[in-house]
């Protein structure tokens, strides 16, 4: 019998994909797996019972990752589950920005008593008139799940597309639109694109990646999407170009005092994924990844600790050891199967930055002797047995 925890509402799409063998508990000292979307984790004490926490969305800045590693907890995101809700809103974003819709909107409200609306709408549209996109030149940051779904809308929209991303994955390429112009160095999109939009994770290489530096390199009369993280761009930066004239419009997902109500910034209050397609999704997958790590030991779309797959245990025991990624721990695990007259009969290890996982398939049942050395070497966080 396993136990989860929901920190936040989860979609019953989701839930209702977990079995008899899983019960809802209310306290975390009892929960083998918790499911997140926003809460904040920083400052939660994690107890020992905790074996992963899957969040049902794709940032995790909410959730200690390195503390969750120590622990030996897996932490999983559901990458692509919201990809086309917030594909949708950044095409929105961008239509908004190009026609000026906002701003003719609140002309309509602050006049709705007026009479003569309809002729003096007549007047006013020229204040609003805005450009096309079709023919513009859109530069996506990122050619990721979200990034790649915006550039192929966008080639439909007839708009010329540049894609810059220095770690495309295969899956992505195949995905592109061939229409889409592969750039290898991101000063080309700041220099030549119309439109910018941005869709990296945010990460010390990356956070204020759009700062005064790359707006001075942009065409005037640029607009700046952000529909990833706030702290991509350096927003004191942004409303001195909106100010000079160099940035048309900034368009953000993420409200804040700095750019909230401010001239040239259209502000969303974060509805990207605020989809109910969205949020089933990602309570899907999310489940799915807890239900297949907590059964199988099976690692999905972790950003804590490598993929690791071995299929259902059709052997005795499984075994998986959460460590350092260091020299000759394989031989250490290795030995104290020998020591213990056991014989392996499959084995996984995967490393990911500083630490590793490794899986063991025994034909014999793993004790709690085996365990206890197991964990006794330097480097070991924690020792599981699957089955």
């Amino acid at each position: 019998m396993y136990r989860y925890l929901c920190l936040n509402p989860i979609a019953k799409t989701g839930l209702d994909n977990f079995t008899k063998d899983y019960v809802k508990t209310e306290d975390m000292h009892q929960a083998d797996g918790i499911l997140v979307r926003s809460a904040a984790m920083h400052d939660m004490e994690l107890p020992d019972n905790v074996l992963a926490i899957a969040r049902a969305g794709a940032g995790v800045n909410n959730i200690p990752l390195d503390k969750c590693a120590q622990k030996g907890i897996v932490v999983f995101n559901t990458p692509g589950a919201n990809a086309n809700g917030v594909k949708e809103l950044v095409i929105a974003g961008m239509l908004l920005a190009s026609r000026d819709v906002v701003e003719g909107i609140n002309w309509v409200k602050k006049n709705r008593e007026d009479a003569n609306i309809a002729k003096d709408a007549e007047k006013e549209k020229k204040h609003f008139a805005g450009t096309e996109v079709m023919g513009k030149k859109l530069g996506i940051i990122g050619l990721g799940a979200i990034g790649v779904k915006v550039a192929n809308v966008a080639r439909h929209l007839g708009m010329e597309v540049y894609g810059y991303d220095p770690y495309v994955s295969v899956a992505a390429a195949w995905n592109l639109s061939r229409d889409v112009r592969h750039v290898l160095d991101v000063n080309e999109i700041y220099e030549q694109c119309d439109f910018i939009t941005i869709h990296v994770p945010l990460m010390d290489a990356t956070k204020g990646m759009i700062n005064q530096e790359a707006i001075g390199r942009m065409k005037d009369g640029v607009v700046l999407l952000n529909f990833a993280r706030d702290l991509l761009v350096d927003e004191d930066a942004v409303l001195a170009g909106v100010q000079a004239g160099k940035i048309r419009r900034y368009v953000s997902d993420f409200p804040n005092p700095k750019t909230a109500g401010q001239p040239g910034c259209i502000v969303i209050p974060h509805l990207g994924a605020s989809t109910e397609e969205s949020e089933e999704n990602c309570a899907v997958m999310a489940v799915k990844e807890l239900k297949d790590y907590l059964e199988n030991g099976t690692i999905s779309h972790s950003v804590n600790y490598p993929d690791c797959d071995m299929g259902i245990c059709t052997s005795a025991s499984r075994l998986v050891i959460f460590h350092k990624n260091i020299a000759n721990m394989i031989a250490k695990f290795t030995s104290v199967m020998g020591w213990n007259n056991i014989n392996i009969e499959n084995m996984m290890n995967k490393s990911k930055g500083d630490v590793a996982y490794t899986m063991l398939d025994l034909e014999a049942p793993a004790n709690e002797s085996i365990v206890n050395q197991l964990k006794t070497i330097d480097g070991v966080f924690r020792v599981r047995v699957v089955k």
